[in-house]
């Protein structure tokens, strides 16, 4: 796919170290398994185009270190304010560790507490491929997602689901651009329309309203 496309989404990946946001990451944008992974220090970016309900949309993905979690938050969501406040958030667990299950509240409440109201949140899962060193179960996690969250298990290291769970996000704002409920042209939405949308936009509004005929009675 080209990189021209209809909208664009800002995503922001969070959670512990050792969550594996790192890996979701290149295995969406690469298709394979990050072999050399490293702790992130700071953030790292990546973008990809999609097709989303016969849509292009670009998704602008950053992700954030995990070992300092308020600060790191914090650093990040100020960052993506600074471009337009991401409205797509990726809630990060390692299914093999259990202390990234029991952060998980801490993320979400400095999530929410800092971003739109408006923000598609959605709970990953990760490592689903270490089935034998699981320590959350698929019950305890859907428990914790329960409210206003979606939920997915990925594997970063086959590609189950890491796609989808960007898809999964981009499909909602998509549907709530279409009834209206978000309007990419607000400043601040962390959406925005593609250079051709942008355009038309553009011209209709610099065209005149066209004057009704005179009466001919």
């Amino acid at each position: 796919m080209s990189d021209s496309y209809e909208f664009l989404f800002k995503f922001l990946v969070i959670g512990s170290a050792g969550a594996g946001k790192s890996c979701i990451l290149h295995q969406f944008i690469e298709s394979k398994f990050k072999q050399d992974s490293n702790h992130t220090i700071g953030v790292e970016f990546g973008s990809k185009v999609v097709n989303v309900g016969g849509k292009a949309v670009k998704l602008q993905i950053w992700d954030t270190a995990g070992q300092e979690r308020s600060l790191s938050l914090s650093l990040s969501l100020s960052l993506s304010l600074s471009l337009s406040l991401s409205l797509s958030l990726s809630l990060s667990l390692s299914l093999s560790l259990w202390e990234t299950y029991n952060a998980l509240t801490n993320w979400l409440t400095d999530a929410r507490t800092l971003a739109s109201p408006n923000i598609v949140i959605v709970l990953v899962g990760n490592k689903k491929d270490l089935e034998a060193e699981r320590e959350v179960t698929f019950m305890e996690a859907s428990r914790f997602a329960q409210e206003n969250l979606m939920f997915l298990e990925t594997s970063a290291l086959t590609g189950e689901n890491v796609e989808e769970t960007f898809l999964k996000c981009a499909r909602s704002i998509l549907t709530k651009i279409e009834s209206g409920e978000l309007d990419p042209e607000r400043m601040g939405s962390g959406i925005q329309y593609g250079d051709a949308l942008r355009r038309m936009h553009r011209q209709e509004k610099l065209q005149p309203q066209a004057s009704k005929p005179d009466c001919a009675c």
